[in-house]
């Protein structure tokens, strides 16, 4: 009688076990997905080259635009 509930109470813990380590596992491959497409997100909101290196050079084109009203400024 004592074995039969020992038993019971045995394989109740060992389900209960079971089900916890499947729903882990559920949930450790959602995560895994949504890693993966931010991965995926981030990955894409970089700077292109092309687009850097047009900034950069309207952003040099400006500069030496100033530099010439300055220089002329001094001259004066």
């Amino acid at each position: 009688m004592i074995s039969g509930a020992f038993l019971l109470l045995g394989g109740w813990f060992l389900r209960i076990m079971w089900d916890t380590l499947l729903n882990l596992q559920s949930q450790d491959r959602e995560l895994a997905d949504k890693v993966a497409r931010i991965e995926v997100l981030v990955a894409g909101e970089y700077v292109k080259k092309e687009d850097f290196d047009r900034v950069i050079e309207r952003l040099f084109d400006k500069l030496d635009h100033i530099e010439l009203k300055i220089d002329s400024k001094a001259d004066k």
